[in-house]
Order: structure tokens, then sequence, then C-alpha cells
């Protein structure tokens, strides 16, 4: 049974995913297999939608597990997905094997963050990465959140020789993913933020940045100089928001002797 009796709550949030995703209502409607005037009740509140209308619907608009409890919820559903703490005993298991799998990358850095970019676990080789372009107190404390330890003035940035064009890439992923999470305040909090350095919220994107999934990196200090491509990964299928929210990034060498360099720091 419902656990509330408002129709408008449900009606405002589909419509608002509905034009966050750009679908009119005849598009949406013919994407998802259902009359133009279910939606439109559906929509304005005259009709409810049961619980397997509202996944139907959240499938179709590519609504993120998080959202989607809420729209379950605005419907007057109970939750469909857990969300267990990755530190939690539920995870453990879990937990084992993503560090397994970070450190089975060495000597090649990675790491995991959750979808604030908070930095969730790493391999000892993104440990000596960091150590090496942490060059200061701030830096040091900017190193918890991978997105402000690269775009801080104070941060990386100064090892960083293709920076702009980098960091062009990430906010503009950075912005993707807020686009994923509407009304996430988490999430807008941190664009605001990143895009309040100087620097970051002007710089246009660089066709040569990326190609595909891959983002180049080149790292040039005094000790040492890399050329990297990053991979990002995400768990597929878990029914958990905090699983399906991790993101799992491997920096790659870009040529021989960058794997060689790497070689060399793991030792």
């Amino acid at each position: 049974m419902p656990i509330h009796t408002d129709p408008t709550l449900f009606a405002s949030e589909l419509k608002r995913w509905r034009h966050h995703r750009r679908y009119s209502q005849l598009q949406l409607a013919n994407q998802a297999q259902v009359s133009q005037r279910h939606l439109s009740f559906l929509e304005n509140g005259r009709s409810r939608p049961s619980p397997e209308m509202v996944e139907h619907l959240s499938i179709v608009l590519g609504v993120p597990l998080r959202a989607r409890n809420a729209l379950l919820n605005a419907a007057g559903f109970a939750d469909a997905y857990s969300e267990e703490p990755l530190q939690g005993a539920a995870l453990a298991q879990i937990r084992g094997t993503l560090h397994t799998l970070v450190e089975a990358h060495n000597p090649y850095p990675a790491y995991i963050v959750d979808r604030s970019w908070n930095l969730l676990d790493a391999n000892t080789a993104a440990a000596n990465l960091t150590a090496l372009l942490l060059g200061n107190d701030t830096a040091l404390e900017l190193a918890s959140n991978v997105l402000r330890l690269f775009l801080h003035p104070d941060g990386a940035r100064h090892a960083v020789t293709n920076w702009p064009e980098a960091a062009a890439v990430l906010v503009e992923r950075l912005a993707t993913e807020c686009a994923n999470y509407p009304g996430d305040p988490d999430m807008r909090d941190l664009y605001d933020e990143v895009t309040s350095y100087p620097g970051v919220g002007v710089q246009p994107r660089h066709a040569s940045a990326t190609s595909g999934l891959l983002t180049a990196i080149e790292i040039d200090t005094d000790e040492i100089t890399l050329r990297l491509y990053t991979t990002i990964s995400s768990l597929a299928a878990t029914g958990d928001v905090t699983l399906e929210e991790l993101r799992l990034e491997t920096l790659l060498p870009a040529d021989s002797e960058t794997a060689e360099a790497l070689r060399l720091l793991a030792t």
C-alpha cells in the first residue's frame, strides 16, 4: 500500500526527470510503450503509478538507483534498493574483493571513489604517486577527494603539464554526473566549488584531451615524468545504491618509458 496519499509528488518528479532527459511526453510514452494519455495522467496526478510502472519509467529514463528510490517514495512506496555502508559488515566481502582488484593493478595506480569523488581505497602505486605530487600541507588536506586534489590551485596541477585540457574533461565529467543526480546537494556543492577555482570554470574542452573513454594526463616533476591514460569503470547490476555509485579509476601508461617509471616507483 502507498505510504502517503499526495499524488502530486510523483507527478512533479516524473515531469522533472522527463524534462531533464529532454523527452517530450510523446517520446517518453513511445520509449516506455505506454499510452501518452496514461503518461499525461501520471504527470498531472490524475493516475497513480504502480511500483512496477515507477520502475519501468525509471529504467527508460536512466534514473540511478538513489533517485529511483526517491521516485518510489514520491509515489508512496518504500525503497526498493538497499544502501549499505561500504565499511559495514554487509559489504565486507565485496570491500575485500574491491581492494584485491585495485592492488592487482600494481604497479599502475588505481583507486576507488564514490559519486562525490571521495577517495575510498587506493593501491600502493596510487599512494606512491599521490605522495610524489603532494607539495604542501594544503595538498595533503585535499588528498581525500580526487577531484579537489587535481583541480585545486594548491593540489597536483603544478605537476600536470596538460592540466587545462585534462581539467576541462574532468569538469565536463562532473557536470554529466551532476545531471544524473539532479537535486543532489553534495554533487552540486562539489561542482560549484571546483568551478570556482581559478582557471577551472572557464576552461574549454580540448579534443586532444580525451579519446573515447580515455583521458590523457601528463605529469612532470623533478623526480619523474609520466604520460598516462585514465580509465573509469563502475559496477553493473548491483541492486545497491552504494555499490552502483562506486567508480574504479586506473592510470595506465601511455608509453614504455612511463611503464618503466611506474615499475621503478613501486620498488
